[in-house]
């Protein structure tokens, strides 16, 4: 959940929280400041440029247009405007509330002066809120059905339980008797966890981003009886809201035409701005993925790493597509913004080095003071571009950084039954990030004097402290511990033993870790999210795979064997588990995070049976998910309620990969694995569909262009539009009732290079032909055999997998293939191979059955050329 730079409850002292419904960003009209800077889509990570504005989609002018009056006209209702000529104060309750005296815990919760419908959930950040006086609701019918019967408005608060800013207007408001009389008097008051229910979250932000232009959370939305939206905001101090809570239910009293005409031109706009990211405008081709790297690289922090200037939010999906890139190009020029900005954010303060794992971002530029927060996404991207970064310089130090997370993983964040839970806070109101800085004095009770010395040597300790209060900017004398340079280098400075110098360091930080365990921890999130489970999953299995370690593997399946049996009903995923309870059907990242998961299981343990259970999801997403009419997928099921609009998610649910991305990718992959079309096809579908947001937004279609990469390398020319096929020029055959295509990719090879040869067959409706049924020699396997070749090495026959069929002419089960299958090859070209065409032939047999005879069997010889190149 990235924040963006204008997030209320981001951390850098230059931003401010929202206060209110309107900022002083743009021109006065009617006296009263209307904001008219970018919508920021989504909450995308502050990590690209600045999304497109109303006025850029012309689809929107006139409606925002009537909006804007609206929405002025409402406001001046709220506040006074300002003095002519003075700009609006800023709002009054920037700095932390004062945090009031811990109160005796209840013995009960019969001590409890206040206990509202939220006890009964399961979410952390419902309970937080259970024994506040507001008459809270969970979203559901029981609220909606007393708004309607009383005929209030409701009051939507939407958030989560490591959110500052949340935690601030609960101490300030929340839990305030004065605010809870007006509220309950007034509205019906829903409170929504956003983890849980990310469908709610972003059709309501996005109203939000429409009224204020600039989001964040706790997220504040006023809402008709019937769900639609009609005033927004965030983060509110106390007595402004209290003003704005009297002044809106006066207007709900008085001028309801105004507030139906406002929320019905808001759910229309939400609408349109659905629409127009979906118009393919451009080719899918690899020009598409180059042009997309080129706008992420023209943003690179060449000082500092990163993209763009603070605050910085890890870079996971643009890393990941960097990587990508030049895994398929070999551009050394992409290695320096990957490297630098994993070892930028290994090196500063966002970087836990004495616990293990990172923080949620940085409010600088250089990458030193974080926001807290420690999200389990985050460092599941982290653990992949790391085990990445490893995979392509072979540096121990993202080695070491998977170690890190993993470490911190199993100790802070493993549940007894193998799950991961989801975050921990960034600390108290008016005390964030106490958990994790360090006075002299605390370093000193905790080594002795040398040891002291040495680290805060190292670990770049200022007399004054580096950590800044955040409500006054003062140094605290606190600090940060951070690195400027690698150990290894910080030991070869000293002239000391790298490995005898790392040790030493290791012993003391696990001597400051025991000692910082004793202080009060941050509150931790201990539900378990299917979709944020699935990114550490596959994150490990990948990261065991890679970096031959077989216990990151066994982490992972623990996680995922928890996610199949205690959240997989009926053969749906459910999102959300805590105190023993699954609830909430799975959504699009549920599903496409955990099949992506078990992918990676499936290569690093080569157990079927992680093949079979991604396919049987993979099989659910394109029932339920997908738009067979316009391509892509919807972020809710078919099995969802509905609410304004049936989103895609296409800006994502913050630092989270695109899930339409992820799940072109899975596909792609399960294409290849299985040899099934409907998979690959489903996939092309997909990014066919995106390419208008991959081209005009790439910052927010990373994973997109990451699957459109993929796509093409296992399609033909990758300088071509996927719906070039080959033509009647020696690749396609046709023997009835079989279509044969072979291609390869790529088609040219230097010596020692590989390529993968596909045999597509595309067996008409109502025939099959057979697999391999070593019991039935009556009928003929469909088999590949290909000849020797001097010049290249041919690699085992992938086969596709088969389909069991009742034979109703043998009379029999047995294993066939059925609509159109895939046998895949690798064939790498020999260390001495002379430049040239080598002709790869093979020989292709198959025998074709209907429900009332089967053909004679068929032998089909192939040729495909490949051409051998001299090496550069």
């Amino acid at each position: 959940m990235t924040n963006a730079p204008n997030d209320p409850h981001s951390r850098n002292p230059a931003i401010r929280p929202v206060s209110g419904m309107a900022l002083a960003t743009g021109p006065i009209v009617s006296g009263m400041a209307l904001a008219t800077g970018p919508i920021i889509r989504g909450m995308a990570p502050a990590t690209g440029p600045a999304p497109l504005t109303l006025n850029q989609r012309p689809q929107l002018r006139l409606a925002t247009a009537a909006l804007a009056v609206v929405v002025c006209w409402l406001l001046l209702t709220i506040a006074p405007p300002p003095v002519a000529g003075q700009e609006p104060s800023p709002p009054t309750a920037t700095p932390p509330p004062t945090v009031p005296e811990p109160k005796p815990m209840p013995q009960s919760e019969s001590e409890h002066a206040h206990t509202n419908r939220l006890i009964d959930e399961t979410s952390p950040y419902l309970l937080q809120h259970a024994h506040n006086p507001v008459n809270w609701y969970p979203w559901g019918e029981e609220a909606f059905e007393r708004a309607k019967r009383e005929d209030k408005p409701i009051f939507l608060s939407v958030g989560y339980s490591t959110c500052y800013w949340c935690h601030v207007m609960e101490i300030e408001s929340f839990e305030s008797e004065e605010v809870a009389e007006v509220l309950n008097e007034h509205f019906i008051a829903i409170k929504v966890d956003r983890e849980e229910r990310p469908d709610i979250d972003e059709q309501y932000m996005l109203i939000t981003q429409l009224i204020t232009r600039r989001g964040g959370w706790p997220n504040s939305v006023w809402l008709k009886p019937d769900g639609k939206p009609w005033m927004a905001g965030t983060y509110f101090p106390k007595q402004q809201f209290i003003s704005s809570l009297q002044a809106l239910a006066e207007i709900w009293k008085t001028r309801r035409d105004e507030v139906d005409r406002q929320a019905d031109t808001l759910v229309a706009a939400a609408a349109r701005i659905g629409e127009s990211e979906t118009a393919a405008t451009v080719p899918l081709t690899a020009d598409l993925v180059r042009q997309g790297v080129s706008q992420m690289l023209s943003r690179f922090d060449e000082v500092h790493g990163g993209i763009g200037d603070a605050p910085k939010f890890p870079p996971h999906a643009t890393l990941e597509l960097l990587i990508r890139q030049f895994q398929v190009t070999q551009d050394e020029s992409l290695l320096k913004p990957i490297t630098k900005t994993l070892d930028a954010i290994w090196l500063g303060g966002m970087h836990d080095h004495i616990g293990g794992g990172f923080h949620r971002y940085s409010t600088d530029a250089q990458w030193l003071l974080p926001h807290f927060e420690k999200m389990l996404y985050d460092n599941a991207q982290l653990v992949r571009v790391y085990t990445a970064g490893f995979e392509l310089t072979g540096n121990p130090r993202y080695r070491d950084a998977v170690a890190d997370i993993h470490g911190w993983v199993v100790r802070e964040m493993t549940a007894d039954s193998g799950g991961f839970f989801s975050a921990l806070d960034s600390g108290e109101v008016g005390k964030e990030g106490e958990a994790y800085i360090w006075t002299n004095a605390q370093v000193d009770e905790a080594l002795n004097a040398e040891d002291a010395a040495l680290f805060r040597e190292v670990y770049r300790f200022r007399p004054e402290g580096n950590f800044r209060e955040e409500a006054t900017g003062e140094l605290t004398g606190a600090n940060i511990p951070h690195l400027s340079h690698p150990l290894e280098q910080v030991a070869e400075q000293r002239g000391v033993d790298r490995q005898a110098f790392a040790d030493r360091l290791a012993d003391i930080r696990s001597r400051l870790l025991d000692a910082r365990q004793r202080w009060p921890q941050p509150h931790k999130d201990d539900k378990v999210l299917t979709s944020w489970n699935g990114l550490m999953i596959g994150a490990l299995a990948k990261a065991g795979r890679v970096l031959d370690t077989p216990e990151y593997i066994g982490t992972a399946q623990r996680a995922a064997d928890f996610i199949l049996d205690s959240m997989l009903r009926d053969g749906q995923l459910l999102r959300t588990y805590r105190a023993g309870q699954a609830k909430t059907p799975g959504y699009l990242d549920d599903y496409v995070y955990f099949i992506e998961a078990l992918l990676e299981l499936h290569q690093a343990t080569d157990q079927p049976r992680w093949l079979t259970a991604a396919r049987s999801l993979a099989d659910r997403l394109l029932a339920d998910f997908q738009d067979r009419e316009a391509g892509g997928f919807f972020f809710t099921s078919n099995d969802h309620e509905d609410l304004m609009v049936r989103s895609k998610h296409l800006a994502g649910g913050g630092n989270l990969p695109g899930p339409n991305g992820v799940a072109a990718q899975v596909l792609i992959e399960l294409g290849e694995l299985t040899g099934q079309a409907v998979y690959r096809d489903a996939a092309e579908q997909t990014l066919t569909a995106l390419t208008g947001l991959m081209a005009q937004q790439p910052y927010a279609a990373e994973h997109l262009l990451i699957a459109t990469s993929r796509l093409l390398e296992t399609a033909t020319d990758a300088n071509q539009p996927l719906a070039a096929k080959p033509g009647a020029d020696g690749f396609v055959r046709r023997v009835d009732p079989v279509t044969i295509t072979s291609t390869a990719s790529p088609t040219r090879l230097a010596p020692g290079e590989s390529a993968t040869v596909t045999v597509r067959l595309a067996i008409d409706d109502g025939w099959h032909l057979y697999a391999d049924n070593p019991d039935a020699d009556f009928v003929r396997s469909t088999t590949i055999q290909v000849d020797a070749n001097d010049r290249l090495t041919i690699g085992e026959v992938i086969q596709p997998d088969a389909l069991s069929k009742a034979d109703p002419v043998l009379k029999r089960d047995l294993q066939t293939y059925q609509g159109t299958v895939e046998f895949r090859i690798t064939v790498t070209a020999v260390a001495d191979a002379a430049p040239g065409t080598a002709l790869l032939k093979s020989t292709l047999t198959t025998q074709a059955c209907d429900d009332r005879r089967c053909l004679e069997a068929q032998q089909t010889k192939l040729s495909l050329p490949l051409e051998i190149i001299a090496p550069q």
